[in-house]
């Protein structure tokens, strides 16, 4: 059966199939939503660049579809939030220098700057559900092997391959905007973020229980396995209990990523979005980076007090990506609240020099918090709705890419300034990398409705 818009397009449709039935006024409504709205630009690039339609579905089978994608979402950071706090512990258990450990931990970000575009832009050609058993599946190999590294160099590569392979967040954006309307999306998007919290709140915690530094090397075995053993649940979930939300067009004209890049940049949505990406990611993950040695030259603070602020953090994300993110942006729209929430971030650096307890500077960093997470679903959500269907993925993953590179390089330039310049140095440089940001969301809110297609 084929539904037709309305009256008269049933009619014209009847001639040529009889087993059409006419929409009602609110599947009309939901047709209208899901339907890809026309590219001028590819109207110039010719037959070869027709745009791939989302697979239809009900709302009922979008909210299990979402439903289901986020636990698997969930079981994969789980992995994700057990190895974070070790790898200090481990990478040491190589009798590693700190700038090796260093290594270790970027190695991660750089992966994920050159993983996102690629996975992003190949589930646009193939469908997203190849793209994320692959990548989960490699993922799951990586943690594998992360348990049985000989030495400092091989743990450095393993970690950059799985930074790599664990880049398909565009992946997940892609296939939520696949099925989503856009009045919905920035809610939506937020779940994976609430996904994420909860699992780097309940990973650390089964790591310190399954972690035996005292071995060494081998002490380290267990939460890898663990890890990887998630991380193929998580691709078995997607291929039983996930469907594709796209359709494979592997003849579609796709831009190689540094010609997509140019093109983004220069738009007049997508440019500012990206360089907010960039900026506020840098200056939230440099504070993240030195904020327990800031609290251990401040207030003599240990790993439990540390602890305890990212466990408020990690809480406030999580309350604020369920519960307002997608309420705030439906009633006051995607770039006030991004502005808004860049805002909030601003006013959180600022007071954090002045914390006098533990308390304050718990509350100065849930309000950085929060302020990030009202704000950065709707960055995603606004790139998303600028894009023509057959490039969801490559835009997505270009906007990931910038965070990837803002995690190299925000906690690299606060260590120095912490180490050469002054303690509180960080929080006033992220204050004035973060001001200009409330601006460019401006910017891309006054431009969304008359933008072209990217």
């Amino acid at each position: 059966m084929r539904w037709c818009g309305g009256l008269s397009a049933h009619y014209a449709c009847r001639q040529n199939d009889p087993r059409v039935t006419i929409a009602t006024p609110s599947q009309q409504s939901y047709l209208k939503d899901m339907s890809p709205q026309p590219d001028p630009l590819e109207a110039e690039a010719g037959p070869s660049a027709v745009a791939i339609s989302p697979l239809a579905q009900t709302p009922a089978q979008q909210s299990a579809a979402l439903s289901t994608l986020l636990f698997v979402v969930f079981m994969n950071l789980l992995g994700f939030g057990m190895v974070i706090p070790l790898l200090p512990f481990y990478a040491r258990s190589f009798h590693a220098a700190p700038w090796q450990v260093a290594l270790v931990f970027s190695a991660y970000a750089m992966g994920g700057f050159i993983g996102e575009p690629f996975w992003g832009r190949l589930s646009d050609r193939i469908g997203r559900r190849p793209v994320l058993i692959s990548t989960l599946a490699c993922n799951c190999i990586c943690y594998g092997l992360m348990a049985f590294a000989p030495n400092i160099w091989a743990a450095f590569l393993i970690r950059l391959f799985g930074g790599m392979f664990a880049g398909n967040g565009s992946v997940v954006q892609g296939y939520i905007a696949d099925v989503t309307s856009p009045a919905e999306r920035a809610g939506k998007l937020a779940r994976q973020g609430v996904a994420f919290n909860i699992g780097f709140i309940v990973g650390p915690s089964l790591s310190g229980l399954l972690a035996q530094p005292e071995l060494g090397p081998a002490g380290f075995r267990l939460p890898f396995l663990v890890a990887s053993m998630l991380g193929g649940l998580s691709a078995l979930g997607v291929v039983f209990l996930v469907k594709e939300s796209r359709a494979s067009r592997r003849d579609i004209r796709q831009l190689n990523r540094f010609a997509m890049f140019g093109r983004a940049i220069r738009h007049p949505v997508a440019g500012p979005l990206l360089l907010l990406t960039l900026a506020a990611g840098f200056a939230f993950t440099g504070i993240e980076s030195v904020f327990g040695f800031w609290g251990q030259a401040r207030f003599h603070w240990g790993p439990r007090e540390v602890g305890y602020i990212f466990g408020a953090v990690g809480v406030t994300n999580a309350l604020a990506q369920w519960f307002a993110t997608g309420r705030l942006s439906r009633r006051f729209g995607e770039a006030r609240m991004l502005a808004v929430g860049m805002g909030l971030t601003v006013l959180a650096q600022v007071l954090l020099p002045f914390s006098w307890s533990l308390v304050s500077a718990a509350v100065f960093m849930s309000l950085m918090a929060f302020g990030q997470s009202v704000a950065f679903p709707n960055v995603a959500a606004l790139i998303s709705r600028v894009t023509g269907h057959e490039k969801q993925g490559q835009a997505l993953g270009l906007n990931n890419a910038m965070g990837a590179l803002s995690r190299f390089l925000g906690p690299l330039c606060a260590g120095l300034v912490f180490a050469n310049i002054n303690i509180e140095g960080p929080f006033w440089m992220a204050s004035l990398v973060v001001a200009p940001a409330i601006l460019l969301a401006l910017r891309a809110g006054r431009a969304v409705h008359a933008a072209p297609v990217l």
